[in-house]
């Protein structure tokens, strides 16, 4: 059985429409683990900050399992099937597992950071490789990326110091 359809959208080559599903995959495959991440910070955050972190991080998790959602249904209308298993993920994932365990706010904030870097970053290159094909995708990424964005300003306002540096 193919993971390709004998079909995508109007306006798109079959062709053009499977590589853009399949530029998403990884997506897909980033924004699931950024979930489980999101969920392993909450249930592991600690400390005099400990309620802060843990209800600020359960509004994003909701988020991204709905950008998630969004970039699977985008790719089987695309004529692909989206894999969301975790088997495939940590098979073709480009990224290391997060390392903290239970730890207090900063110590999660901190890394939580360097995770929003990564998932933002490669957001990026996978707007620009289908910028160009795909302007419904283009847009949909453009859109999570922001959203992401603005959860990162969230994490850094707790990280930065007066003088604008994160420390």
């Amino acid at each position: 059985m193919s993971k390709y359809a004998a079909f995508t959208v109007p306006g798109l080559t079959e062709e053009s429409g499977h590589h853009v599903a399949d530029v998403l995959q990884l997506r897909l495959h980033a924004l699931n683990d950024l979930h489980l991440v999101l969920k392993h910070a909450h249930w592991n955050v600690v400390g005099p900050n400990f309620i802060a972190v843990h209800e600020m991080l359960d509004p994003q998790v909701d988020l991204v399992r709905g950008f998630v959602d969004a970039i699977a249904e985008r790719m089987a209308t695309m004529g692909v099937t989206p894999n969301g298993l975790s088997g495939d993920l940590v098979k073709n994932r480009t990224w290391e597992d997060y390392k903290v365990d239970r730890a207090d706010a900063t110590t999660h904030i901190r890394a939580l950071n360097e995770v929003y870097n990564t998932v933002i970053e490669d957001h990026r290159v996978a707007i620009s490789k289908v910028g160009d094909i795909d302007p419904i995708t283009e847009d949909l990424l453009i859109g999570q990326t922001a959203e992401l964005e603005q959860f990162q300003w969230f994490l850094r306002a707790h990280l930065e110091d007066g003088s604008g540096q994160l420390n």
